[in-house]
């Protein structure tokens, strides 16, 4: 257990930021675990080494010769499985292997406990949900957001019944005689 800041010590240690070291020269991680809201630097790592083992791979297969059947069925291997797992858009070539970064996997991330994947409600943020979960993937019942976006819709689908404006007549003299 850590004790509480005294006031001089939080006032010494107001302006330093504990997450972007200038010794570590990681402002792009850092920009990355901000926009994905990934709290923990050991998963950003993770991400980054299975992203770097999928681009070897990736070009250790490249490198194999073309006429090589086992480098024409890697590929295709190795892009159903990158596909299934939403991490490439396509399985057109191998290049789009080599395009799969951190990124690839972050944004597949959530805020637990809103989501359910099947009947199973997910507590760990770095549940990856790949293309044939995706249809399965729904809103806890006591999830508030679930309830914030069923009011909304409610609001926005209830619109009032609108009553015909009645006009008086026009004057005869406006009237075109036919």
């Amino acid at each position: 257990m850590v004790r509480k800041l005294r006031f001089h010590e939080q006032k010494l240690l107001k302006k330093v930021d504990f997450i972007n070291w200038e010794v570590d020269k990681n402002l792009h991680e850092v920009k990355v675990m901000r926009k994905y809201h990934i709290e923990r630097r050991e998963d950003y790592t993770k991400y980054n080494k299975l992203s770097r083992s999928i681009r070897e791979l990736a070009q250790k297969i490249h490198d194999l010769d073309e006429k090589d059947g086992f480098r024409a069925q890697s590929t295709a291997q190795l892009l159903e499985k990158l596909y299934s797992m939403g991490l490439i858009p396509t399985k057109q070539s191998l290049g789009l292997a080599n395009n799969v970064n951190a990124s690839s996997f972050c944004s597949f991330l959530h805020s637990p406990p809103d989501i359910r994947v099947g009947p199973e409600i997910v507590t760990d943020p770095a549940f990856l949900v790949t293309r044939n979960m995706e249809d399965f993937v729904t809103w806890v019942d006591s999830s508030k957001i679930k309830q914030h976006v069923m009011n909304y819709n409610e609001e926005v689908g209830h619109v009032p019944e609108r009553h015909p404006v009645k006009y008086p007549p026009c004057p005869q003299q406006y009237n075109p005689v036919p």
